[in-house]
């Protein structure tokens, strides 16, 4: 493992900084969560799990969201976290939050990570959130987007359900039940989609 000091980890944070600096916000609330990631990774804190499931506290994850031909997107039943989420995982050490994308979908969903022409490889949202239960910690989380035609099959130890859901149709559903952004990327999502 790379130490957090060396170049190849000052690097890895630089392009990380320029990934999110090249969002564009969609609301105040992603304007200040973006300022204050890139604030983490500037302050030179670590920025990769070592521990499951808190430390260090926060950490980041990258998050992608599924959307077939009929621009439903795809949302996962949660196991740990008790929610419908995008699926996703946590970025390894010095790992290219892309990477953890293309690793975590052939994980999660047994399918190529095909990215969208909303964002391509870039991340398309940046949020930071509390989770919640047993070793509760903030995740700052990177959103893409990718295009998925189906999915068969996926990781039943860690989801319980998946299910296929219209953008609109979502932002009807209460927000208790799914990731606490998933209405404001939902609404972000649609805008870019001109729905």
């Amino acid at each position: 493992m790379v130490a957090e000091g060396s170049s190849k980890a000052a690097s890895a944070r630089v392009r990380l900084m320029e990934r999110i600096q090249a969002i564009t916000p969609w609301d105040r609330t992603e304007e200040e969560h973006a300022a204050g990631a890139l604030a983490w990774i500037a302050g030179g804190a670590p920025l990769y799990r070592t521990r499951k499931p808190d430390v260090p506290d926060p950490h980041l994850v990258s998050y992608f969201v599924a959307l077939n031909p009929n621009e439903e997107l795809l949302l996962v039943a949660h196991r740990k976290a008790g929610l419908w989420l995008p699926s996703g995982g946590h970025v390894e050490p010095e790992e290219d939050p892309w990477d953890t994308v293309v690793r975590e979908c052939q994980e999660e969903l047994h399918t190529a990570a095909v990215p969208s022409a909303v964002s391509g490889d870039r991340p398309f949202f940046v949020t930071s959130a509390r989770t919640r239960g047993e070793g509760a910690h903030t995740d700052v989380s990177l959103w893409y987007v990718l295009d998925v035609a189906t999915v068969t099959t996926y990781d039943r130890r860690e989801f319980s359900a998946i299910r296929w859901v219209e953008p609109r149709r979502l932002l009807d559903e209460p927000g208790e039940h799914l990731d606490p952004h998933m209405h404001r990327f939902a609404g972000k999502l649609m805008e870019r989609l001109g729905r």
